[in-house]
């Protein structure tokens, strides 16, 4: 598999896919970044009036819940990148949160064929099996992925692949990556990365750029971007830990580390394992 890893991430920085992010104003700067340090470009429309045209122009497609305001615009431009085969890949943040999040969520996956659903514990376990335990964009500790509950995680979020029709990344402390049928964990990551804002939605970005240089392989690249954003997290930490920085500077070393991350990094430092 990490041959295959190796060219989703060579095919991001050759071909430089346009990603169109429907992004919250929080996180939208840090995920353009994250979009261009990967190799890709950024575009953030989110008037219901150019919506369409621009996904038109783009190669993959960015609905992070967070632009909730955006609800109509997500619609339009879901809808006009199924029509022309470019990959939706779809951040549910707080999707458990509130009545409204958890309705805008169900009529997104009704009405737009997602390739990747990036979230965390919470939130996936929200759209799964109709949960409100999201404490805002932050993981409940009921809900997190542990060694102890490894299987059980990953059959939820297998059978909510196998029902949405679109690959399931969900993220945290262990991550779990599947299509329904193959499945991995993947190791690494620090705690630093939930404490800064926006590195879930930076996650989300990123695993659109290499959607969008590899459109026929949603699984490989959602692998490939968490894989990336594990070692790359550990490298950052790393870095602040040793100059004695703190969670600014940790987002700074982050998107950093992403940019100068070359397809050969993946081996000896990606701890993946298969699962049932």
């Amino acid at each position: 598999m990490i041959h295959t890893l190796k060219t989703v991430v060579q095919q991001a920085q050759i071909t430089r896919p346009l990603v169109h992010a429907i992004t919250n104003y929080i996180t939208a700067n840090d995920c353009a970044n994250m979009i261009l340090a990967a190799g890709g470009a950024p575009t953030m429309a989110q008037d219901e009036r150019e919506v369409e045209e621009i996904t038109t122009l783009s190669n993959a497609l960015v609905l992070n819940l967070g632009a909730l305001h955006a609800q109509q615009a997500m619609l339009l431009a879901g809808r006009k990148a199924n029509c022309l085969g470019h990959p939706v890949v779809f951040d549910p943040v707080a999707a458990g949160a509130s009545f409204l999040r958890g309705e805008n969520s169900r009529r997104l996956l009704h009405e737009v064929k997602m390739a990747v659903i990036r979230g965390n514990a919470s939130e996936i376990r929200a759209l799964a099996i109709g949960t409100e335990t999201t404490l805002g964009v932050e993981a409940n500790a009921l809900d997190k992925v542990t060694e102890a509950n490894l299987l059980e995680s990953a059959a939820l979020v297998q059978a909510f692949s196998r029902r949405t029709g679109a690959v399931v990344a969900l993220t945290g402390e262990i991550d779990l990556v599947t299509d329904g049928t193959r499945t991995v964990a993947l190791y690494g990551g620090c705690e630093m990365m939930g404490h800064i804002t926006g590195a879930g939605c930076m996650l989300t970005a990123l695993t659109a750029c290499y959607c969008g240089a590899n459109p026929n392989c949603p699984f490989e690249a959602a692998v490939a971007a968490v894989g990336v954003m594990d070692i790359c997290g550990e490298a950052a930490y790393q870095q602040v830990k040793h100059a004695g920085e703190g969670t600014a500077s940790f987002r700074t070393r982050l998107i950093d580390a992403v940019s100068r991350f070359a397809a050969e990094d993946f081996a000896g430092k990606l701890r993946l394992r298969l699962l049932p």
